[in-house]
């Protein structure tokens, strides 16, 4: 793939990774101007109260007291990342798990210095997702939330994986690698995926060449200065090959 087809249009992301876990998630970006934004995403509920998937223009809430449901529009959302994904063709990915998924992505990328959008469609025979419950002030860092979440491990389930890889580069702003959330053809079950295995399914990888920025304004965030330290608290609340927030 040449740099011509790479899509014009942005990979655009609310917040920071670095925030989200030093506690300054007080504010957010409302559901309406993310689907502005695009039709394709991720990102997590206000007050970390749960994870959330954008696919096909439906911002999908994933909670711990409730099936996956659509949000309403004046709503928010603390962090989240959207693109308008493209048309384009798929690869039959069989057999995977979440290693071999994620060299399978690795072989679609462009470029290892792009964003790129994942998005699977097909049969997962088993993938483990996790939903965190809502914080209250005084707000608690990333690391102390996951300490609670509810993780769900389902099989033999239809749905769609929706993520990003992102260069190492950035680090502490998002995820670097893959970042999968996942949401059950059924909504029945969604959330950040923590382990996974592909039986079978469509796999596109769109890559982008532009990226912006978007970032809180709230006092908290203003207030609370991002050192991005040791990548080591990122892997330990992401979990896995597969991060998320």
């Amino acid at each position: 793939m040449t740099p011509s087809l790479v899509p014009g249009s942005a990979v655009t992301q609310f917040a920071v990774l670095d925030a989200l876990l030093a506690g300054a998630y007080e504010s957010g970006i409302r559901v309406s101007e993310v689907r502005r934004l695009g039709d394709f995403g991720l990102g997590c509920v206000d007050h970390l109260g749960g994870e959330v998937v954008i696919l096909d223009g439906a911002v999908v809430e994933c909670t711990v007291d409730d099936a996956p449901a659509s949000m309403l529009d004046d709503e928010v959302l603390p962090f989240a990342i959207a693109c308008r994904f493209p048309v384009l063709a798929g690869t039959t990915v069989r057999d995977r798990d979440l290693t071999g998924f994620a060299a399978s992505v690795e072989a679609g990328l462009v470029s290892r210095n792009l964003f790129h959008a994942v998005r699977f469609d097909g049969v997962l025979s088993r993938v483990l997702v996790r939903v965190t419950p809502r914080q209250h002030h005084p707000l608690p860092p990333l690391s102390v939330v996951t300490d609670h979440q509810v993780e769900t491990h389902v099989r033999d389930i239809r749905g769609t994986l929706v993520g990003f890889w992102t260069p190492a580069i950035y680090q502490g702003i998002a995820v670097a690698g893959l970042h999968l959330h996942f949401l059950s053809e059924d909504r029945s079950v969604g959330g950040h995926v923590l382990d996974l295995a592909v039986e079978h399914g469509d796999l596109r990888v769109a890559p982008f060449a532009r990226f912006e920025l978007r970032l809180p304004t709230d006092d908290l965030f203003l207030r609370t200065e991002l050192t991005h330290a040791d990548d080591h608290r990122i892997v330990a609340v992401e979990g896995g090959g597969a991060g998320a927030a």
